[in-house]
C-alpha cells in the first residue's frame, strides 16, 4: 500500500487546527506562511488526489495580507469550502459540470458563519454528483482518492475535503451530510466527523427550505479538540435556541454511559471484519466503565425505501429544475447515471411521497426510545470497510450502483431522518493499515456528549496518523475487499 501525504518541515508541521492557533499566537508562524504552505500542499498532492474544485489561492493570500481580517479564532488558519454552498466569487458546481460556472454574488448563510470564525478558504473541494454516491467518481472529472491508498475511494460526498485534512493539506475543511457524508469519509480516510443536530449551524436556503432537512454542514478533522473548537466557535457565530449548547467541551467526560452495540443495519448485518472491529470498540468501552449491551437492528425496514424514494425525490427536483436553478447552459445529458436514476425512480413513485416523508419524520420515535435505555448507540460507520475506486463506478448500470451504495452506507442515514447527532472516529484499522470509523449517535442535541466520548476513546486508542509507519501486514491476511 503506498501513502500519499503532504506533512513536511513547512509552517503547517504536524499541527491540528487549534494547534496552530497557538502557533501563530506565540507569534512561531504568519498567516500567511500558514497559506503559503497549504497552497504548496495542495499543488503537491491534488494531481494524484483531485479534490480540488475551484482554486482561490491569490484571494487566500490577499485575505492573510490584509491590516485588519475577519477575526475569529481561527484568524489564519488555512481550509477548504466544499462546493456544494455558495461563497461569493466563487461558483458552485455540486460535483458535476452539468452547466457553465458562474461565481457566486453573495456568500451563502453558511459561508457568512463559516468565515467568521476566521478560517481562511484556499478554494472549494470536490465531492460526488450532487452528493447522492458515497464514492466521488465523475467520470469526466475524475475519481477522489484516498491518501492511505490512492486506489481507494476517499468516500463521498465530503471526499475532497477529507482526503485535503487527512493528507496534511490543511488541518480543517467544511463538510456535510445528508445520508452520512461527513461520516463516511471521515471513516474512509481516517479522521474525526461530527454530523451535529439539525438546526445546530446556520445553513444555505437550498438545504433550509427541503421537506425533510435531512443535511447538516460540519467539518472534517483530524482530531477530536478541532472538532470541539469549531462547534464552539460556531455557536458564538450562530446559536439555535431549540438546542442544548455545547459550550466548550475540552475533555473526557465523567459520566460512565449506558452504550448500545449494534452491528446490524436495516439491509444487512454488517461483515464479520467490520463486526469484529466494532465489538472490539464495545470491549474498549467496558474496560472504560461504561455499561454496554448488544442490541438488534431497531429500524423498521420500510425506512431504507422510504429514505431513497426521498433521495430520488431531490434528485427529480434538481434535474427537472435545472435550467431554472443553474442557468441556460444545463444539460441533463452530462449528468451522472445514479443521478438520472433516481430521477426516473422518483417519476414513477411520486405519489407516494408524501406517505415517506411522514414515516421519515416519525423515525425520531425510534431514537426517543432507545433514549429512554441507552446514552450513546455505538455501531459502525460503514458496512464493509473501504471500496475500491470503480466498486461504485457512476458509468455503470443504475441498479449495480445503487444495490451496492444502500449495501455498504446501510447504517448512517437513520440520523439524517431523525436528525440527531453521530460521530465517526477512527478506532480500527484493516490489516492493510487503511482506517475503520465507528459511529456513536446520541439524541437531539446532545453532542457534547458525543465529544467528551470521542475525547476519552482518543485518550484510550490514538488514532494511527497517516504520517506514522505502516504496520506490517500479518501472514495470510488479505486487502480488504
Amino acid at each position: 500500500m503506498s501513502r500519499f501525504s503532504a506533512f513536511g518541515d513547512d509552517a503547517l508541521g504536524e499541527h491540528d487546527a487549534v494547534g496552530l492557533v497557538e502557533e501563530l499566537r506565540a507569534g512561531r508562524v504568519s498567516a500567511a506562511e500558514l497559506v503559503e504552505a497549504a497552497i504548496a500542499r495542495t499543488e503537491a498532492v491534488n494531481p494524484t488526489l483531485n479534490g480540488l474544485a475551484f482554486e482561490a489561492f491569490d484571494r487566500a493570500r490577499a485575505r492573510v495580507a490584509a491590516p485588519s481580517r475577519y477575526g475569529g479564532y481561527f484568524d489564519g488558519v488555512p481550509s477548504f469550502i466544499k462546493d456544494n454552498v455558495a461563497v461569493e466569487g466563487m461558483p458552485t458546481m455540486q460535483g458535476t459540470d452539468a452547466w457553465e460556472p458562474r461565481p457566486q454574488r453573495a456568500n451563502g448563510d453558511f459561508a457568512r458563519a463559516y468565515l467568521a470564525t476566521g478560517l481562511v478558504p484556499l478554494g472549494k473541494t470536490q465531492l460526488s454528483e450532487f452528493g447522492f454516491s458515497a464514492s466521488a467518481e465523475h467520470p469526466r472529472l475524475g475519481p477522489v482518492r484516498n491518501p492511505w491508498n490512492p486506489d481507494y475511494t476517499a468516500g463521498a460526498s465530503s471526499s475532497g475535503s477529507a482526503a485535503f485534512v487527512a493528507a496534511g493539506v490543511v488541518p480543517i475543511a467544511h463538510a456535510n451530510d445528508g445520508g452520512g457524508s461527513i461520516r463516511i469519509p471521515a471513516a474512509c480516510n481516517g479522521l474525526v466527523g461530527l454530523k451535529p443536530s439539525r438546526g445546530r449551524l446556520p445553513q444555505d436556503a437550498e438545504f433550509r427550505h427541503m421537506p425533510l432537512r435531512i443535511v447538516s454542514d460540519g467539518v472534517e478533522t483530524r482530531s477530536v479538540r478541532d472538532t470541539a473548537a469549531f462547534y464552539r466557535e460556531m455557536e458564538r457565530v450562530y446559536r439555535n435556541p431549540k438546542l442544548p449548547p455545547i459550550g466548550d467541551v475540552s475533555r473526557p467526560g465523567k459520566q460512565r454511559l449506558r452504550i448500545a452495540v449494534c452491528t446490524q443495519s436495516i439491509v444487512r448485518d454488517a461483515s464479520p471484519e467490520m463486526c469484529e472491529y466494532t465489538l472490539k470498540t464495545a470491549a474498549l468501552l467496558e474496560e472504560l466503565g461504561h455499561r454496554v449491551t448488544p442490541i438488534g437492528n431497531p429500524v423498521p425496514a420500510q425506512f431504507k425505501d422510504d429514505f431513497l424514494l426521498y433521495w430520488a425525490f431531490l434528485a427529480y427536483a434538481l434535474v427537472r429544475g435545472g435550467k431554472r436553478s443553474f442557468g441556460p447552459s444545463f444539460d441533463r445529458d452530462r449528468l451522472d447515471h445514479l443521478t438520472l436514476g433516481l430521477e426516473h425512480l422518483a417519476g414513477g413513485h411520486l405519489y407516494k411521497l408524501p406517505v415517506a416523508i411522514t414515516r421519515l419524520v416519525r423515525s425520531r420515535r425510534i431514537t426517543e426510545r432507545l433514549s429512554n435505555s441507552y446514552d450513546v448507540v455505538l455501531m459502525p460507520t460503514l458496512a464493509e470497510t473501504t471500496l475500491p475506486i470503480g466498486r461504485l463506478d457512476p458509468t455503470a448500470d443504475y441498479h449495480q450502483i445503487i444495490d451496492r451504495l444502500i449495501d455498504w452506507v446501510a447504517f448512517t442515514p437513520l440520523q439524517n431522518a431523525t436528525g440527531d447527532p453521530a460521530i465517526s472516529l477512527p478506532l480500527a484499522q484493516t490489516a492493510d493499515g487503511m482506517p475503520v470509523g465507528m459511529m456513536f449517535s446520541a439524541t437531539l442535541g446532545r453532542e457534547a456528549r458525543l465529544l467528551e466520548l470521542a475525547y476519552e476513546l482518543e485518550e484510550a486508542r490514538p488514532w494511527r496518523r497517516i504520517q506514522d509507519p505502516a504496520p506490517r501486514r500479518r501472514k495470510g491476511t488479505r486487502k480488504a475487499p
